[in-house]
């Protein structure tokens, strides 16, 4: 796909972060971006440095993403790119010890639902959203309809202690690219996924400032480089697999080598 400003993308999460750092590099390139997130003085301050628009979106709440998704393509079309990083979730061990009672205590059924709802089913229905609308587009070169980048994590493969709810969920979130990639070939529209290893993101940067000695532990558990990963390399990796058509149905790590220990 040729990425300038005949084309729309919506950037889920894109106040910050991993999603920040994908809309800003859509935006370089002419790409007109919506930006969805809850974080409005972040959104609407990343919209405004990027040429953009905000849309204040729960991506949990069925009609509250359908009026997203309304608002953005009247705001700037019908977006051809969707980058879905916004998530929410809960951590804990299956079981671990309850310091209250001295005994044990499980993982909750309704917490583990709850990361289910905002990191698997969100990007379901983010996407499912999304491919619809691209539907309705005039296709490009090869029939191309549209690309969907959904975020996984390397916790997908290598989950750690109590990452039981995000990392299994995160691995559904792979799950549905294949099966999505499937379902859309008829109609031109590609699906991948990124998992991310450690990257500067805002809560690893808290953790910078609140003990460095973890951070830079983290940092040089990197196989090379030695470093957490740079926002905008995620960003770069959105453009490729934007640009390149035959990028489809894949799940990518980018994480400089690392494999994730137990803890």
């Amino acid at each position: 796909m040729k990425l300038d400003s005949s084309v729309s993308a919506v950037v889920t999460g894109g106040a910050s972060g991993l999603g920040r750092a994908s809309a800003q590099a859509l935006a370089s390139v002419g790409v007109k971006v919506a930006i969805f997130d809850m974080n409005e003085e972040g959104g609407q301050a990343v919209a405004k440095e990027i040429g953009g628009t905000f849309h204040k979106v729960n991506i949990m709440d069925e009609a509250g993403a359908e009026a997203g998704f309304a608002a953005a393509r009247a705001a700037i079309g019908q977006e051809r790119i969707l980058v879905h990083c916004a998530q929410v979730s809960k951590g804990g061990k299956t079981v671990s010890k309850d310091r209250e009672s001295g005994g044990f205590k499980r993982l909750s059924t309704e917490d583990y639902e709850f990361s289910a709802l905002g990191i698997l089913v969100a990007s379901y229905r983010i996407a499912s959203m999304s491919a619809l609308g691209m539907a309705s587009l005039e296709p490009l070169e090869d029939g191309e309809r549209g690309c969907i980048t959904l975020t996984a994590s390397a916790a997908a493969q290598d989950a750690q202690i109590g990452q039981v709810a995000y990392g299994s969920c995160k691995a559904g979130v792979n799950g549905l690219v294949l099966p999505i990639a499937r379902d859309l070939m008829d109609i031109g529209v590609r699906c991948n996924s990124i998992m991310p290893g450690i990257f500067a993101t805002p809560p690893m940067l808290a953790v910078k400032d609140r003990a460095p000695q973890i951070f830079e532990g983290l940092a040089a558990s990197v196989p090379f480089p030695k470093r957490l990963g740079k926002p905008e390399e995620f960003g770069s990796l959105v453009l490729e697999l934007n640009r390149n058509t035959y990028f489809n149905g894949q799940a990518i790590r980018l994480d400089g080598a690392i494999r994730m220990p137990p803890r």
